[in-house]
């Protein structure tokens, strides 16, 4: 099942429209749940994407549905998101391949349980099923465990889906349902008439529409600085790989020792190198550094820089890293050149990945990986989202910034960027998520992330 790349062929080619009443630029979980609940109330959508839907961190992550852990801002919002995951499942069917199966955060000894046991104050509020489980429940769970752990923060609500297969699945249905959907189709720029969004101007053409949704991830800081728009935001290569099908050690998700697993639907796990994440250094993280200071300090552990030097032959990354800062609608676009951003797994994560599973998870320590990939997270400095429009540019609205665990809130997010586009009042509080934070000298504090 290898990633969606350049190469791979396009599923998506509708006609572009002359006009439409909402385009979305990216076609990851966030734009595509955006217009999974803009066509439910009617209104007419055109997504538009660089590349392949779900081709960059949307198809690439751990596969994770989790409430667990969340920022107490994002709760919430990620209740309702896996009620939808749940119903999407049943509208769209197996592809999506959602299933309740618990996630466990393990602890080691007495300090990692306490420092998840710290997050049942922000659950408990939302009567949420999180609770804190011993050695013993632990082993039920998990006979595997051997007594490696001391206990675990355990959110049996909690569910995975397929990750490769669950968006794509989505966008086929949302065709059926009359939303247009363009691959290989940059939005290059927008079209503003008397200081307002009157549209797009794609690499194929011109279409007007009365709002636009960006919700292009890694990418929407290059399209919104074209703009002059100031997004903070900085990439994190992660590293993932899939087992064959392999003993069930535990059926939902689970992360402890440096390691992260989620069973299959087909039968293997999906090993992540637990918080482990690389930044490559570029004019951003110089340029936003001293907002990132928080969050570097507390994930100093996890977060491995790199220099140009140790990048450099990974052309993916160069080409994001180092993009064209400003063009016109005629010119070729950072997008263009770049489809999918594709970069290399990480040789060092690989190994921790294995080393970490046979030292906790000796019965996947041997499982042969079938394969090992990358994806490039979208990460702000308080690693929640932005859920905003743009004053400067009355019907722009960005959707960005999920910063490693958006897959699970995405349509809990497209939910609520529709009602934003809609001009419906939000049920939930969303000035966490605010564009203005990077600017209007809040404190920058970190969300629990993962």
């Amino acid at each position: 099942m290898p990633m969606l790349s350049d190469q791979s062929p396009a599923n998506f080619n509708d006609p572009l429209p002359d006009r439409v009443d909402v385009v979305i630029i990216g076609g990851g979980v966030a734009g595509v749940s955006t217009a999974w609940f803009l066509a439910k109330a009617g209104v007419s959508v055109l997504i538009c994407e660089k590349g392949r839907v779900a081709g960059e961190q949307s198809s690439r992550n751990w596969g994770w549905v989790r409430q667990q852990g969340r920022d107490a801002a994002e709760l919430p919002i990620m209740m309702d998101s896996i009620n939808s995951w749940e119903s999407i499942a049943r509208e769209v069917g197996d592809e999506i391949g959602f299933s309740r199966q618990g996630i466990l955060y393990l602890g080691r000894n007495e300090s990692e349980l306490a420092e998840s046991e710290k997050w049942l104050d922000v659950a408990r509020p939302h009567q949420l099923d999180s609770r804190m489980i011993s050695a013993k429940e632990v082993e039920d769970l998990m006979p595997d465990a051997g007594g490696r752990w001391k206990g675990a923060l355990y959110t049996p609500s909690d569910g995975r889906a397929e990750p490769f297969t669950a968006v794509p699945a989505m966008a086929r249905h949302l065709v059926q349902q009359g939303v247009a959907i363009r691959e290989n189709c940059a939005v290059r720029s927008l079209d503003v008439e008397a200081g307002k969004v009157s549209g797009v101007i794609t690499e194929h053409g011109r279409v007007r529409a009365g709002s636009v949704v960006c919700a292009g991830g890694a990418w929407s800081t290059v399209f919104l600085g074209n703009l002059n728009v100031k997004l903070p935001q900085l990439t994190v290569r992660s590293t993932v790989a899939r087992t064959q099908p392999g003993p069930d050690v535990f059926s939902g998700a689970a992360a402890g020792g440096g390691v992260a697993i989620r069973r299959r639907a087909d039968g293997g796990y999906t090993i992540a190198p637990g918080g482990l994440g690389e930044h490559f250094l570029a004019a951003d993280s110089f340029r936003y550094f001293f907002k990132y200071l928080p969050v570097l300090r507390r994930s100093s552990r996890d977060l491995h820089i790199k220099t140009v030097q140790q990048f450099v032959a990974d052309d993916s990354l160069v080409k994001r890293l180092l993009p064209t800062r400003h063009w016109s609608p005629d010119d070729t676009t950072p997008f263009e050149k770049n489809r999918v951003l594709n970069p290399n797994p990480s040789p060092g994560g690989v190994v921790q990945m294995r080393n970490q599973l046979q030292k906790y998870m000796p019965a996947l320590g041997e499982v042969p990986f079938i394969e090992a990939w990358a994806g490039m997270i979208d990460v702000t400095p308080d690693v929640v989202p932005v859920m905003d429009q743009v004053e400067a540019y009355p019907g722009l609205y960005i959707a960005t910034g999920f910063s490693g665990h958006g897959f699970g809130f995405g349509p809990g997010a497209g939910r609520v960027m529709a009602n934003m586009v809609l001009g419906k009042q939000s049920e939930y509080d969303l000035k966490r998520f605010r564009l203005s934070r990077f600017t209007d000298g809040s404190k920058m504090i970190p969300g629990p992330g993962l």
